[in-house]
């Protein structure tokens, strides 16, 4: 099987240096929270344009904290897409708070229009995550500018969008506060979980770095409300920061073969996703196809191995108990019944891309 990912392959090659940093972390006796997690904070904080990056254990608690630290709490609202498998909304229920969910454009990312919609039918509406789904920034610049003249704060969710760029600035760089993911599988991803908080005002990031160790203004004195244990150990920080350099090539690899995809697939029923630029590094690379499951059948008969991100919208989850029945966000079911992720990872080799290009091409037409 073509595999829709292959950590293993990733790895390899950095088998000896991880190996070597690892034995390092061993022997110096600091393993959480000590001098490698501060030197990521500072060249990840470095590399994305922004002032502050603080270590947490994984992009879920990164979103939490996000919100915590632009002063979300039990009884307010979170704007928030239903397309995201969740973590956007489990962060603003762990808070407290009340997703309000809003639809999504034909490419799965926030929809500018239904996000002013819905905002006018609630009150306390105080922060908008802006989730940069697949790898491509959302209309970022728009709600920035929207949720200012609003008093709106804006969490930007980019654990899929590490060096997404759009007019000089990176994902994270735009709002008011941002949350990645170093969950394995990401573009820049740990040996284990992992995440970061990171924001362009020094005053949230002051918040954030109690929040992450129990509300803490000293060992042992809560003085945050809404503090919880999340922290980077040693070990990841130092990964991550041996792969930070490697992490353009990784997302050029990405993007051309997204653009080999692009260019190669030509099958009528497929709907192919837009992108290519610096603003795309292509974490997934998810079609669409009403006949979606027959589709992803076919090229499993072919050898191509395939997933879907993400098969059911939030407001259609279990855990709500039919609380949002009678919400209907028409784009958001449409994507949950026909996305298809095909394989796309910096291993996978050039002979593999064209399988897949002539594994989907094959695909029988209606």
């Amino acid at each position: 099987m073509i595999p829709i990912n292959a950590l293993g392959r990733h790895i390899a090659p950095l088998q000896n240096e991880l190996a070597r940093i690892a034995a390092e972390v061993i022997g110096s006796g600091h393993y959480v929270l000590g001098p490698g997690v501060r030197a990521f904070e500072q060249a990840f904080a470095a590399w994305c344009g922004v002032a502050e990056a603080v270590g947490v254990a994984n992009g879920t608690d990164a979103l939490e904290l996000a919100l915590k630290a632009v002063g979300v709490g039990p009884g307010d609202r979170v704007a928030v897409v239903p397309n995201a498998a969740m973590y956007g909304t489990s962060a603003v229920l762990a808070c407290g708070a009340e997703p309000l969910f809003v639809d999504v454009d034909a490419e799965g990312r926030i929809d500018p229009a239904a996000l002013r919609e819905r905002a006018l039918a609630v009150d306390r509406l105080k922060a908008v995550i802006v989730t940069h789904l697949y790898g491509r920034l959302a209309a970022i610049e728009t709600i920035v500018d929207w949720a200012a003249a609003q008093g709106v704060a804006v969490v930007e969710d980019c654990a899929q969008a590490h060096g997404a760029m759009r007019g000089g600035r990176r994902a994270g760089a735009f709002g008011d506060v941002a949350a990645f993911s170093f969950y394995p599988t990401k573009n820049l991803g740990a040996l284990g979980d992992g995440g970061a908080v990171l924001s362009r005002r020094p005053e949230l990031a002051a918040r954030l770095r109690p929040l992450r160790q129990y509300g803490w203004s000293a060992k042992y004195h809560n003085a945050l409300p809404g503090g919880r244990n999340s922290r980077l150990d040693e070990l990841q920080a130092r990964f991550l920061h041996a792969m930070l350099p490697r992490l353009e090539g990784w997302n050029a690899r990405r993007r051309a073969i997204a653009q080999a995809y692009r260019a190669g697939i030509r099958h009528p029923d497929l709907r192919l996703p837009e992108g290519g630029g610096e603003d795309d590094v292509a974490h997934l690379f998810v079609l669409r196809c009403e006949r979606r499951d027959a589709l992803a059948a076919h090229l499993h008969g072919l050898g191509v191995q395939t997933d879907i991100h993400y098969p059911l919208p939030d407001h259609r989850q279990p855990c709500f108990a039919g609380r949002y029945q009678a919400l209907q966000l028409p784009m958001a079911e449409r994507l949950a019944r026909e996305v298809l992720s095909l394989p796309c990872f910096p291993e996978l080799d050039d002979a593999e891309v064209e399988a897949v290009i002539a594994a989907c091409n094959a695909f029988p037409e209606t």
